[in-house]
């Protein structure tokens, strides 16, 4: 019984997002809700480890990067775009295992696992800066330094490579690429493997009492947030026609958090709306001058840690959820008055 009403509020946020999805090109141009989308993708690689692996995680700015980086040297190097794609999402899979195994099976503390996963990302952004002789190349591809890797292959149909996807079709492969994943991952997380993460966030030590290898199961969800980082990579990739170093920089590992927090963890949609609300709110600012950025999203940043801690979607959720219980009792009560004049007659 207890799965019937996951699968319909599943199926409800994925109808809503499908009309929101239909409607939204009639208020801003496709090129910048595809970007907003991807910041969600990868908001919500964050929102499964963090919020419901209890695993605080600097490091998704390194798969994020990792992904555009392999999908744009494969592209130079075959000339299309499908497995380019497949390797934009395998490496930081792949990376992400090795470093959550490393970590994990280390018993290291929250703390450190946080400073880990920070070093990673920046030593990844001082390399890839480093890298502007023609030394380092990959391949044909090379690196390119603080330049970054211009003039790849974007996606195309597979098996076409001269059948471009971009503009409008490229958005609405978005749109169907992040509903997949979030039905993978609300199945992930009701399946028992997903219990158990959630488990392992509240106690480890009683999970592993149970007899489960928590060690094992962090690392399997610490992959499979690189993997879906890696894939809002490799989108982006397509959609920006470049990729730099700034991909791995401070700036972007800390914007990702606070897409989180102000979103709501422990929901899957908290840090996908989030992202999509301050990523359209730093577009907004990017076209005036008056201001900064950075001050408006730390205003942002301790404004909803203040006034809703628990971030905007669970907020908004309570809220509808008291307003449901209030109905009733209203409508019980005034059952039960009764009718005026009812004595005399």
């Amino acid at each position: 019984m207890s799965g019937r009403p996951q699968i319909g509020a599943t199926l409800a946020v994925l109808g809503a997002f499908v009309l929101l999805a239909l409607a939204a090109p009639a208020v801003l141009e496709t090129y910048t809700l595809t970007i907003l989308l991807i910041y969600g993708l990868l908001a919500m690689s964050l929102g499964l480890v963090w919020g419901f692996g209890g695993i605080l995680c600097f490091g998704q700015a390194a798969f994020y990067g990792l992904g555009a980086y392999s999908y744009a040297i494969a592209a130079i190097n075959l000339g299309e775009s499908t497995l380019p794609f497949a390797l934009g999402i395998l490496v930081p899979f792949l990376f992400a295992g090795l470093l959550g195994a490393m970590m994990f099976y280390g018993r290291l503390s929250d703390v450190y696992l946080g400073v880990i996963t920070l070093v990673v990302t920046l030593i990844f952004f001082k390399f890839m800066n480093s890298t502007a002789g023609p030394e380092y190349a990959i391949g044909q591809a090379r690196l390119g330094g603080f330049n970054g890797i211009p003039g790849y292959q974007t996606l195309n149909v597979p098996g076409d490579p001269d059948a471009y996807i971009f503009g409008d079709d490229f958005y609405y492969l978005v749109v169907a690429i992040v509903l997949v994943v979030y039905a993978l991952l609300r199945w992930l997380l009701a399946s028992p493997f997903g219990r158990v993460a959630v488990a392992i966030r509240e106690n480890e030590a009683r999970v592993e009492l149970m007899g489960y290898d928590a060690r094992l199961r962090k690392t399997a969800l610490f992959a499979v947030g690189g993997a879906v980082a890696g894939l809002a990579g490799t989108l982006f990739a397509s959609w920006a026609e470049i990729v730099t170093p700034g991909l791995f920089s401070l700036g972007q590992s800390a914007e990702i958090i606070i897409w989180c927090i102000v979103g709501g963890l422990g929901t899957l949609v908290g840090p996908f709306v989030g992202a999509m609300l301050l990523g359209y709110l730093k577009f907004a600012l990017g076209q005036q001058t008056l201001i900064d950025n950075t001050l408006v999203l730390g205003l942002v940043l301790v404004l909803s840690v203040l006034l809703l801690p628990r971030g905007v979607v669970p907020t908004l959720g309570q809220w509808v959820g008291l307003a449901r219980r209030r109905r009733p009792r209203r409508a019980s009560r005034r059952r039960l008055r009764p009718a005026r004049g009812g004595a005399d007659g």
